[in-house]
């Protein structure tokens, strides 16, 4: 996989690479941190309830607008099986296959993606959800059937879209979401936010150097759910629900400490990989600072360089969590042994 800092190293007069305008602003845009978008499939329905299930999610249970393709907004709590009636659902192809047996994989077809346009907090909600209309018009009106809802509800905005995967003049037609698509949504979603007047960027996180995987949904979830819970003052948490654990961290935390205290290091696994693409992607940034040098953006390129300088080491997620360990353990003696200090006498 070529991680390419810009999409473009073109070759100018006598083969001599260059950039122009358009990609000196992504490289001043990302050393520059300018906050990222994010743009993603979070699953997609089989069947008609499957789809109404999540329309009735997004616009809470009737409580949000859920803005249709045709420039409309419907409300209340019908409005979710009439958006799926409207769409004729039933009619798909897909709905001829037979529901599989408990425990069986489910082979058929989506009947449609669901897909997440998010910006970070601070973020204006009424102009994500502009950006999101001109993202959704752009790229399905007249061809595939769409519902969104704008969610204010956490601290970054973001707008769920539901998108019927068929297409509604070509039969046998279907959309189908792969990684490229999704990168050029989000450049496309970043380029929208930016036309609103809001700072935005869309890179891989590679180039940001970045080599934390994301959790998926319902790991992240349960994550912040704890994080909220242990930030709330011990007073205000009886009238919260404690959040329960994520099975799959605290799977991998208690493998990670039985490993430890039998004295075997953290794992590498993967971390060969991490560093062969770390190194891929500082050759590309060096490589962008020297063009930029060439085209005389001096001071751009001193942003590079300091820019790759301060990446992060690469880590497994087994290192981290072993680092974050022994940091919490030595904490805990420190704090043991002024416990056991004689203090000054109180009279």
């Amino acid at each position: 996989m070529t991680l390419d800092i810009v999409s473009y190293g073109r070759r100018g007069p006598g083969g001599r690479l260059h950039l122009g305008s358009d990609e000196i602003a992504q490289v001043q845009r990302t050393v520059g941190r300018v906050p990222e978008v994010m743009v993603k499939v979070s699953g997609g329905a089989r069947d008609v309830g499957g789809v109404e299930a999540h329309l009735r999610y997004i616009s809470r249970h009737g409580k949000l607008p859920l803005e249709i393709d045709e420039g409309l907004a419907q409300q209340g709590r019908g409005a979710a099986r009439e958006i799926a009636t409207d769409w004729q659902l039933e009619l798909c192809r897909s709905q001829y296959k037979p529901k599989p047996a408990q425990g069986q994989k489910d082979t058929r077809a989506k009947l449609v993606h669901n897909i997440v346009l998010s910006m970070p907090a601070g973020t204006p909600p009424e102009k994500v959800l502009a950006a999101a209309r001109v993202f959704a018009r752009e790229n399905f009106a007249l061809q595939y059937r769409y519902a969104m809802a704008l969610h204010t509800d956490q601290p970054h905005p973001h707008v769920h879209l539901v998108v019927k995967c068929e297409h509604e003049f070509e039969p046998g037609k279907r959309l189908y979401i792969r990684k490229d698509t999704l990168r050029q949504w989000r450049e496309q979603f970043a380029a929208l936010m930016r036309e609103q007047g809001v700072a935005a960027n869309a890179t891989p996180r590679q180039v940001r150097g970045q080599v934390r995987k994301p959790y998926r949904d319902p790991i992240h979830h349960r994550l912040r759910a704890q994080r909220v819970f242990a930030q709330l003052p011990v007073a205000e948490r009886d009238g919260h629900r404690t959040p329960k654990p994520s099975s799959v961290m605290r799977t991998k935390l208690e493998k990670l400490l039985r490993q430890l205290k039998e004295g075997w290091a953290a794992s590498d696994g993967g971390q060969a990989k991490m560093r062969d693409t770390r190194k891929e992607v500082l050759a590309n940034w060096h490589a962008t600072a020297e063009i930029l040098r060439r085209q005389g953006e001096a001071r751009l390129a001193a942003r590079v360089d300091r820019f790759t300088e301060g990446m992060p080491a690469v880590q497994t997620d087994d290192q981290r969590l072993a680092e974050r360990w022994r940091e919490t353990e030595k904490s805990r003696v420190l704090a043991r042994a002024d416990a056991k200090l004689p203090g000054p006498k109180v009279r």
